[in-house]
């Protein structure tokens, strides 16, 4: 059976556990890593099979695939660490991967792959096949409570009091990358949508908070010749992260059981016993 190992054990860290555990993502945990051990230990003691928690070098090396559930920072020791041991690797914090396109290029060399899901938002099968001819404009808008946006660097640096707003206010207009680097645990989504369409420098980002917003939502917009796609989600907020929206969460399940099921499969064909 495919063993996944995961770094990171906040909230979708510990939902990927959990559905790793009940079995709902048919694969072994084979180790946890965290920046705060006793984090790890805690989640890994309240499992029904108790995994290892050791730390990322030791856990690539026990992995098939490694998931990505920390931050964008930690990418920097994990990707390369994968690389290193021609590993795939599962990544959470999207934004993390801009500018790193030799990551990209080595895995391609070695053999192994850096994957994501669509995460927050829906339709990037569509952006994929749109880009393949002209496409004019790609443009993101999220909206979400001012709660969900507290401790962006964006944020902080402009003094922006969040709590002071009683309408819906525009705080950011920028490109994939501005936003990446402003909102990094916010809109992991632009990042996502740049990847699968016209790169991060084209892909344009509004951000709006809205108080007594009680969704994370998020609207694409992509126009070229073959038309017009327009996706809309409204994402019910994660109860222990207002940052993280269930939709993350089990599209991260969902891609995760289907890796496992099709990877477990090609191996089992090809073993000899």
């Amino acid at each position: 059976m495919l063993s996944i190992g995961i770094v990171g054990c906040g909230t979708i860290g510990t939902a990927l556990a959990r559905a790793i555990d009940e079995g709902r993502i048919p694969a072994l945990l084979s180790g946890l890593a965290n920046r705060t051990q006793a984090r790890a230990e805690a989640l890994a003691g309240s499992l029904r099979t108790r995994p290892p928690v050791v730390k990322i070098p030791e856990l690539v090396r026990a992995s098939d695939l490694l998931v990505e559930a920390a931050t964008g920072k930690a990418l920097e020791e994990i990707v390369p660490a994968c690389l290193r041991e021609g590993k795939d690797v599962f990544v959470i914090s999207v934004g993390g991967l801009l500018g790193h396109e030799e990551w990209f290029r080595e895995a391609e060399a070695r053999g192994c792959r850096i994957l994501f899901a669509s995460g927050a938002i829906a339709g990037l099968d569509g952006v994929r096949g749109a880009v393949v001819g002209r496409v004019d404009s790609v443009t993101l808008t999220t909206r979400k409570p001012p709660k969900g946006l507290a401790g962006a660097p964006y944020v902080v640096e402009r003094g922006i009091d969040l709590d002071a707003l009683t309408e819906e206010t525009v705080i950011f207009e920028g490109t994939a990358r501005e936003a990446c680097k402003g909102f990094p645990t916010n809109v992991n989504v632009s990042a996502a949508l740049s990847l699968a369409g016209v790169g991060p420098d084209r892909t344009r980002v509004r951000i709006i908070a809205v108080p007594g917003g009680r969704f994370n939502q998020h609207r694409i917009e992509v126009r070229g010749e073959f038309g017009r796609l327009a996706v809309e989600i409204e994402n019910v907020p994660s109860a222990t992260n207002p940052r993280t929206g269930l939709l993350s969460i089990y599209s991260s399940i969902a891609f995760l059981a289907g890796y496992a099921r099709t990877t477990g499969s090609k191996a089992k064909r090809q073993d000899p016993t």
